[in-house]
């Protein structure tokens, strides 16, 4: 008898239904496993078979194969212990075989518990996408597995709690469907930050148009100390970006239990000793996301950007152009999202205190081009806005005077966001950052004197294209911050002040 067991795997982050057909036949016993598995897959024997006795059940003493379809997809890790185990005993005619539209998904302990898997939020996805309506999931993910509203979710502890299900005997409850809603970061706000209004301003317009920023300024000027508050006036995360960074985090692991969903942006701080393959993604055996991926709809966050390695560095020039990372190995290609928003912070000089008011600074010239060189020309014309930050003076912290909170800025951030979704409704584009060369000349309109002045700024600064339309870009957010819909010659000019390291100076 052959037992069809419908479960399912991970591609790169994408859910893979998978088939696992059980037959029990005649000869030696025998546990064999084929459909191109892994190791973890090919130890499903043992646990299987210890779990069997363990719960109760008779190990059959007969050849068993076990077929996980389709053949030609790699499958990895142990989730298939669930399926495998349910279809022998369905095969031996020790349970009744389940509903056609039923998936099962899990690890199992020795004793026949099931232990908590990664992916299930796409692998539920996945499922409900192949038609199947009942999802049967470890009791720790089931919570992950309820953000799909179509499917209903099992929540199983043990097998035996499961075989009494599938008898009719103590059916398990279904788990209820989770209600997503966004939520802030506590406790860090902008009214904790004495000063630097220019700079904040700067966080303002990069939040509401997801621009990526660079930071420079003398140790002690506050760059971590904002851009750590930055998350706090981020624009609410949308179901559909909340689902797509989840899944990432889902296949990394990161979830936390109880939380099957991101309710806030992510905000990724790597060290500067990061591996290239850390920051992209990728692994000798099984790829995984990397720094860029997890900060998918979210924040990347660079501090002291001269001191990362070179390679590093430059592994973000194509996902900030194309949103996406492809990672090949002998494995395969996987293709991760990469929508994140840059932000960098680094001193002026080595020694840090080019153009501070003590004047300690004594960098040579060709010291402090050789420091800025550490960070290539293509790599700076990426970054939207170039912001210097002065030191805070003494009579600023001594005031203590409230400034403006996070809420307030990011009710204005939020504004700006909804301009932009209707305006870009349908397009697949959902922020200014993202705009592509055809929708800039219809969504970017500039006044006869904004023309004249980008035109002037063009040839003086030596801007490449890349830059002029990054311009634009930053210029219509301000422009959204503002409430109108045409570009004026002050959206442009204030634009372009935000390019410091094209016009060779800092501070």
């Amino acid at each position: 008898m052959v037992a069809n067991i419908h479960s399912c795997g991970i591609v790169g982050i994408q859910g893979q239904p998978v088939l696992c057909q059980c037959d029990l036949s005649g000869g030696l016993p025998q546990f064999d496993v084929v459909g191109l598995p892994d190791a973890s897959v090919k130890e499903s024997r043992d646990r299987v078979r210890a779990a069997v006795k363990n719960c109760g059940f008779e190990f059959p003493q007969r050849r068993i194969t076990v077929n996980l379809a389709p053949g030609e997809l790699k499958k990895e890790g142990p989730i298939y212990d669930l399926p495998i185990l349910v279809g022998v005993l369905c095969a031996s005619k020790q349970l009744p075989l389940p509903p056609e539209d039923a998936c099962f998904i899990g690890e199992l302990s020795l004793e026949g518990r099931l232990r908590p898997a990664t992916g299930v939020l796409p692998m539920a996805l996945a499922a409900r996408d192949a038609g199947i309506k009942t999802l049967y999931v470890p009791e720790d993910n089931a919570a992950e597995a309820s953000v799909c509203e179509e499917l209903t979710v099992i929540p199983v502890r043990d097998v035996p709690q499961l075989a009494a299900h599938l008898t009719g005997e103590v059916p398990i409850p279904a788990q209820p469907c989770y209600t997503f809603a966004t939520q802030w970061q506590e406790g860090l706000d902008f009214a904790d930050v004495m000063g630097q209004e220019m700079v904040k301003r700067a966080l303002e317009i990069a939040a509401a148009g997801s621009h990526h920023v660079l930071m420079i300024g003398p140790p002690g000027s506050g760059k971590s100390m904002l851009a750590k508050r930055l998350p706090s006036i981020l624009p609410d995360m949308t179901l559909e970006e909340s689902l797509e960074t989840s899944k990432v985090y889902s296949v990394a692991g990161l979830l936390e239990s109880g939380t099957p969903m991101l309710q806030s942006r992510p905000f990724r701080s790597p060290h500067h000793t990061v591996s290239p393959v850390g920051l992209a993604g990728g692994g000798s055996t099984r790829p995984r996301p990397g720094e860029i991926s997890l900060a998918h709809n979210g924040v990347l966050f660079l501090d002291e950007l001269p001191e990362f390695r070179r390679d590093a560095v430059e592994v973000l020039r194509q996902p900030l152009e194309d949103g996406v990372v492809t990672v090949s190995r002998i494995s395969g290609t996987f293709t991760y999202p990469s929508q994140f928003m840059l932000v960098c912070a680094m001193n002026p000089c080595k020694c840090g205190y080019f153009g501070h008011p003590s004047g300690r600074c004594n960098c040579t010239d060709q010291s402090i081009r050789n420091y800025r060189k550490r960070i290539s020309g293509p790599m700076l014309d990426r970054i939207d806005l170039h912001v210097p930050v002065s030191s805070v003076a003494y009579d600023q912290l001594r005031e203590r005077k409230p400034a403006e909170s996070s809420e307030a800025i990011r009710a204005r951030v939020n504004a700006a966001r909804e301009r932009q979704r209707a305006r870009y409704a349908g397009t697949g584009v959902h922020c200014n950052a993202q705009l592509t060369p055809g929708m800039m000349r219809e969504h970017c309109p500039l006044t006869p004197e904004a023309q004249q002045l980008m035109a002037g700024a063009f040839d003086r600064l030596g801007l490449s294209a890349r830059a002029h339309d990054r311009i634009l870009k930053v210029a219509r957010t301000i422009a959204d911050l503002a409430g109108e819909e045409r570009i004026s010659h002050m959206h442009v000019a204030e634009a372009i002040q935000y390019r410091s390291l094209d016009r060779d100076t800092l501070l």
